[in-house]
């Protein structure tokens, strides 16, 4: 089953930097890793092929290059985050699903990924994963959601088809799920975060 990672990383993080002068994605972890290539990581890990989407060539890009994603830029990335994950989505064509992160979720577990995988080999359409009851991200989509993806618009990403749709949940034990870096203390808390795999 052809699985393809997708890293969401055209987010501008305006919480993070209302100038605009920070990258979030570019700020470095207690540990030294930027945020966005620790965020690929673990998508990376898993997956043969990973797909970032990012608002324009430069640092960003480079990173991401090196760390082994094939990189794409998404030019319609300020109208929201649907925009990146059509764009993405449409680079990982032909797929039998996508695996979708976002790049500034530098904590979620390798093995999260591997339980997601499982769960789209084993027939799940939707697959997200749980921790202490609350539902995170990254999430699995089954290829034949391919055209309710693609229609997809604004700024909620693919949150009305997780509302609508039926979604098997993954139970694991990876408070990275939950995380995600929204302002400047955020990457020192990271740094505690349990990680773990399926519970």
């Amino acid at each position: 089953m052809n699985i393809v990672g997708l890293l969401l990383a055209a987010g501008r993080g305006r919480r993070f930097d209302p100038a605009g002068q920070r990258n979030k994605l570019l700020a470095a972890l207690p540990d030294g890793d930027m945020v966005a290539v620790a965020s690929a990581r673990a998508l990376l890990a898993v997956l043969p092929r990973v797909i970032a989407v990012v608002p324009a060539e430069g640092a960003l890009a480079d990173a991401l290059r090196n760390a082994g994603c094939d990189v794409t830029v998404c030019v319609d990335a300020d109208s929201g985050i649907a925009a990146s994950l059509v764009h993405g989505v449409q680079q990982a064509k032909p797929a039998d699903g996508w695996i979708i992160g976002l790049g500034d979720m530098p904590r979620v577990a390798p093995a999260t990924i591997c339980a997601l995988r499982d769960a789209l080999r084993a027939g799940a359409g939707i697959a997200a994963p749980v921790h202490a009851g609350r539902r995170g991200n990254p999430v699995a989509f089954n290829a034949m959601y391919l055209p309710r993806l693609l229609a997809l618009t604004g700024d909620q990403g693919a949150r009305a088809l997780l509302a609508s749709e039926p979604v098997m949940t993954v139970p694991v034990i990876d408070a990275g799920i939950l995380h995600d870096i929204d302002t400047p203390s955020d990457l020192d808390k990271t740094g505690t975060l349990p990680l773990g795999g399926p519970a």
